[in-house]
């Protein structure tokens, strides 16, 4: 069976292309030659498309795209949270999830989320290769086989943290926090243990083989991304950038379509730099990137630290934000956490497709603006990216006024009636309205 890279290639506007082009108001046929160029990837595994799968695209001509990780730890291992925080995303406007579980029964778990998950769902398959043993004892066999079988559940994307080399280790020695990509570190272990090269890298072709098969999309993985701002953009991971290069082609001569994975903890005026070098490194393929953030002593606030990062990320060329959770750097986020997440990073998506002039992006905006200057809150707050939040607080400023019904305020209580511009600028536009029919 063709994958969607193949297909396109071919010249097949498929059921998928046709999808995505409707929902994004795009010409099919665009789409199709972007998709053929792998400047857009739609992660859609054959069998999740199956069962209940929306597809979705990713690249620079489709709107900025926002992932939610979830999963267990060896702490809390729930699936009832799992699906809890799945749900939650879902509802305020996840365009993918990733299930980076750690905890106990891993099958189980995904298994749990991919039958409720309509829309791409990923993961990151070391994380399972050590379920009960050592990382030394990693070999390809085992990882072949965890693969094999995540891809045969249904998974869309999988992140393959194929770019770390043996040789960009000792490019760590100066680093301020050293490998905080959990694949990373683990892989990094298992090569100074057997003094040999990345599995992954080695096996790269049987991998590609696998993931074609169900036409699973590759997120190749930035394992020496930068966890500090002192580390951003430095030698290992422009290193592992260039590995990533090689990578992307190597997928697309398998027929696999392949986004690439970024940083990270970056300073707000290096992030133009890290978009435009990717791109040029990986032949624009789509960059998904986690934040940035854009300084490091934001601890309980880094959904913002991130989302003044992501805004700039995909004004200059990224096309998929990994959230980041209030929680970022603490602890394992709860639901509440995944909405803040989710939320703050809609907001970054949505600021930097307007500052990119993306054709329709700022109609929701006018939509917004024009019922709140005419004091229609009932469009007002249904247009808001978080109708719940914003129905909650205007419920309590209406309580605090007074106002007999939920809806029918012309004022709030950040002003009071007196002062409320919005009210004022109502009386003004009724009075000109009345001078130009007098033809005064």
């Amino acid at each position: 069976m063709a994958t969607q890279l193949q297909l396109a290639r071919a010249g097949s506007i498929t059921e998928q292309v046709a999808f995505v082009a409707r929902a994004e108001n795009v010409e099919p046929e665009l789409l199709r030659a972007e998709v053929a160029a792998g400047r857009v990837v739609i992660p859609a595994n054959t069998l999740h498309l199956a069962q209940n799968l929306r597809p979705a695209g990713i690249g620079r001509i489709l709107a900025t795209k926002v992932n939610a990780n979830i999963g267990t730890s060896s702490i809390r291992s729930s699936v009832e949270a799992e699906l809890e925080k799945m749900h939650t995303a879902l509802d305020a406007g996840a365009d993918a999830v990733m299930d980076l579980s750690t905890g106990k029964n891993l099958d189980h778990t995904r298994r749990a989320l991919l039958e409720q998950c309509p829309i791409p769902f990923g993961t990151v398959p070391v994380y399972q290769v050590i379920e009960g043993i050592n990382v030394e004892d990693i070999n390809h066999d085992t990882i072949l086989r965890v693969v094999e079988k995540q891809a045969a559940q249904g998974v869309d994307f999988f992140t393959i943290h194929a770019g770390v080399l043996k040789e960009h280790l000792p490019l760590l020695e100066t680093r301020v926090a050293g490998i905080v990509s959990r694949g990373g570190a683990l892989l990094a272990k298992w090569m100074l243990h057997h003094d040999r090269q990345n599995p992954f890298y080695e096996m790269f072709d049987d991998l590609c083989g696998i993931m074609a098969e169900y036409d699973v999309c590759f997120s190749l993985g930035d394992g020496l991304r930068p966890g500090a701002i002192a580390d951003a953009t430095d030698k290992a991971q422009l290193a592992e950038l260039r590995t990533l290069g090689e990578l992307t082609q190597r997928a697309r001569e398998n027929g696999c379509q392949v986004m690439v994975e970024g940083p990270g903890h970056v300073p707000f005026d290096q992030i133009k730099y890290n978009m435009e070098v990717q791109h040029e490194i990986c032949d624009g393929a789509p960059f998904y990137v986690l934040g940035p953030l854009v300084t490091d002593i934001a601890p309980g606030y880094d959904h913002i630290t991130s989302a003044i990062g992501g805004t700039a990320a995909a004004c200059y060329g990224a096309s998929f934000l990994c959230y980041v959770t209030p929680r970022e750097h603490l602890g394992l986020p709860d639901a509440d956490d995944v909405r803040a997440g989710v939320i703050a990073a809609k907001i970054a998506a949505h600021a930097a497709d307007l500052a990119r002039g993306l054709p329709g992006a700022a109609d929701r905006d006018k939509r917004l603006s024009a019922a709140r200057t005419s004091l229609d809150w009932t469009t007002h707050l249904a247009e808001s990216l978080d109708p719940k939040t914003a129905e909650n607080m205007h419920a309590e400023a209406c309580k605090e006024i007074g106002a007999q019904k939920l809806h029918s305020a012309d004022y709030c209580s950040m002003c009071g009636k007196q002062w409320c511009s919005v009210r004022i600028n109502a009386e003004i536009r009724k009075a000109l309205k009345a001078k130009n029919v007098a033809g005064v």
